[in-house]
């Protein structure tokens, strides 16, 4: 089975007849809430437990990865873009097996958050995509699992992502942050996050802006995959042996996304002409080039701030990238950090945020709101099956 847009539901229609009918409530209060997250790197599941009440996060829990197989990898680019057929239908067996087996690990937890797996992102077209049926998981799992976080915000006009700056948010607020600070993620595609955390909630006007920076580890990913068969550029170490082509920079930022004002995202494969543009370039300088748009299209994107942040926190497997890391601290101008630097873990960040999404369905409340995906108004997305 598969999430998209068209797949629906905030809450399932049993339980909140059973809730209606005063046979069952809603926990409320501090839960301990286990969240997966595998995103577009397509490296592997990583699942984190955290503490929290959907709006204040109290503590973190342990954490744990499973990564895919070279043959699970291959099943999973096979599926990418593909909206219906037998790659699809493979892509969600490896994906409900590969979280199966990791969440089983956890015990002593109230509720999972699953986001499953990104096959395809056009929430101005088709919607969004997300292959894994949390149904199923429930029921291997036994215990209750939030899912389809998406398809509610792209009915309501909303891109459908990023979905992690409400999480943030809260951290921003657990961390006593009083002046503007922003996050951002760099994995398959890069995202930002500029936060106010003098406002009381994730929703209030102001509080945030958030949208897709542009193509990140994906493109990089790729072009070591297939000339060299590695999954990443390791530390940007390719990369650092490089020259840059600048004209293929300059070229890339006329694309009219980046002219766009937020909130907006993108697909992974959005900026599949970055493949064409470094075709005849040495693996170095290819590997150069497509670094230096990554920390270009962060760049353009700290221009759309309502102001400069007092510091940019950096989180996903972008940060691992030292060439990367060093671009973009050379681009913009406040300090650029890991998020380590804060004292969080920037490889279970995007799972803790499904983790906190999944409390904040569970009670009810926004999940997103115009300042993060552009939907119309504040709405919670999520559909709740048993285990």
């Amino acid at each position: 089975m598969v999430q998209s847009d068209r797949a629906g539901g905030v809450v399932e229609l049993s339980i909140l007849r059973e809730v209606a009918k005063g046979k069952r409530m809603l926990k409320t209060g501090r839960l301990r809430v286990l969240g997966a997250m595998s995103g577009t790197s397509l490296d592997g599941v990583d699942a984190a437990v955290i503490e929290t009440d959907g709006e204040r996060v109290f503590g973190f829990g342990p954490v744990a990865y499973r990564a895919y197989g070279e043959a699970e990898q291959a099943v999973l680019r096979a599926a990418l873009g593909q909206w219906e057929g037998p790659e699809v239908e493979s892509a969600a067996k490896v994906v409900i097996e590969a979280h199966r087996e990791v969440l089983a690990g956890f015990e002593g937890v109230d509720l999972v958050g699953f986001h499953g797996q990104t096959l395809a992102h056009e929430p101005r077209g088709r919607g969004t995509l997300q292959v894994g049926d949390g149904a199923a998981l429930a029921w291997a799992l036994r215990r209750p699992v939030v899912w389809d976080f998406r398809s509610a915000d792209v009915r309501l006009g909303g891109e459908g992502a990023p979905l992690a700056p409400f999480y943030h948010f809260a951290l921003a607020r657990m961390m006593g942050e009083v002046a503007p600070v922003a996050f951002l993620n760099m994995g398959g595609v890069g995202n930002l996050t500029w936060i106010d955390p003098s406002k009381k909630k994730p929703d209030a006007e102001g509080a945030l802006l958030a949208f897709d920076t542009g193509p990140a580890n994906a493109p990089v990913n790729d072009l070591v995959y297939r000339r060299r068969g590695w999954s990443h550029d390791a530390g940007g170490a390719l990369a650092a042996e490089g020259e840059v082509a600048a004209e293929v920079v300059e070229q890339l930022l006329t694309h009219p996304y980046f002219s766009r004002m937020p909130p907006k995202s993108l697909d992974r494969d959005a900026f599949t002409g970055l493949s064409m543009a470094v075709e005849g370039l040495s693996d170095a300088d290819a590997a150069a080039t497509l670094t230096a748009c990554a920390a270009a299209a962060v760049m353009q994107g700290m221009a759309h701030c309502p102001e400069v942040p007092t510091r940019l926190l950096v989180t996903g497997g972008g940060r691992h990238n030292a060439t990367l890391m060093a671009m973009i601290a050379a681009a913009i101008d406040c300090p650029v950090e890991p998020v380590e630097a804060a004292g969080l873990d920037g490889d279970m960040l995007e799972a803790q945020a499904f983790a906190y999404l999944a409390a904040r369905v569970l009670r009810g409340l926004p999940t997103s709101c115009p300042g993060t995906t552009g939907v119309r108004a504040a709405v919670g997305g999520g559909t709740i099956s048993e285990g």
